[in-house]
């Protein structure tokens, strides 16, 4: 053996950039894409401090600023909503119902949705409000002022 080839010595490292390439490359494919898996009703949610509920199976009735209601994505009339909930009803008894509202949505309006739902016999209903921010309690200690 020649004195070279015994001063070699493999070098045993990993070439990382290669992954990171690849990462990035992955990283990006998928902020381009996740925007585009979420679709749903553009409304204004109301805020509230205590909103905890967590993603779940269940039925969700959202009536838009126009007062058009949908029973999940599915555009629907106060009457078929009562004949859907009822049908749900009777499928399940422990059916859960989230209300989604505008909030520039009537009053009126979402106390009728309300009543299409308790009259389907349905006790568990909540009420979707978005997170509340602290732009938001500014604006109303300023207002109460």
């Amino acid at each position: 053996m020649t004195s070279e080839s015994r001063n070699r010595r493999f070098l045993s490292e990993i070439n990382v950039i290669p992954l990171v390439d690849v990462v990035l490359v992955l990283l990006v494919i998928f902020m381009v894409t996740a925007p585009m898996l979420h679709r749903g009703l553009d409304i204004t949610l109301p805020t509230s401090s205590s909103n905890n509920i967590k993603a779940q199976e269940r039925l969700v009735v959202t009536i838009k600023p126009d007062q058009t209601l949908f029973l999940g994505n599915e555009t629907i009339s106060p009457i078929e909503l009562g004949v859907k909930l009822r049908e749900a009803k009777a499928a399940n008894p422990l059916v859960s119902v989230y209300l989604r509202a505008d909030q520039t949505v009537p009053y009126g309006t979402v106390v009728q949705v309300m009543d299409e739902i308790k009259g389907a016999k349905i006790e568990r209903l909540g009420m979707v409000t978005g997170p509340k921010t602290e732009q938001i309690d500014r604006q109303a200690v300023r207002n109460a002022s």
